[in-house]
């Protein structure tokens, strides 16, 4: 059994490239705080729908059972139909700041907690993976 079979994994890991994505962006963001005309951009926060439909599909496609996704039990009930949402991120670019005289729009204090918040949040992901090894060692009998 592969990390990839299980859900969960592949849901982090979706995660864990958001963050490492919004990172590089962040990082821009800051070296071009001196840059004209220069707009920040940000990653759109990814939607749990699509990231779980993702780990799902990707378990489906390496022959795991994928017993999780909205069934319709009753003819009542509505129907369970796709997400729209695309399964990728999305670069919106920053409009709300006031921009400085030589048109920069980038606010280095709003980037740099943008960066620790993302920073701790990615850690937050990591150690989450990090524990759900452990519990799959434990349930198979290896020491965590």
């Amino acid at each position: 059994m592969a990390t990839s079979d299980v859900p969960i994994f592949s849901m982090l890991r979706n995660r864990m490239r958001w963050h490492q994505d919004r990172q590089k962006l962040l990082a821009e963001n800051v070296a071009n705080a001196d840059t004209p005309n220069y707009r920040a951009r940000d990653l759109a926060p990814p939607n749990f729908d699509s990231m779980l439909r993702g780990g799902v599909r990707a378990a489906a496609s390496a022959g795991a059972s994928t017993g999780v996704g909205p069934v319709r039990t009753d003819p009542g009930h509505i129907g369970a139909t796709g997400s729209t949402v695309q399964n990728r991120f999305e670069v919106r670019r920053n409009t709300g700041l006031v921009a400085t005289p030589d048109g920069n729009r980038v606010n280095l204090e709003d980037e740099m907690l943008k960066v620790a918040q993302n920073q701790m949040d990615y850690q937050a992901v990591a150690g989450l993976y990090q524990r759900s090894l452990g519990l799959i060692r434990t349930a198979i009998g290896k020491k965590a």
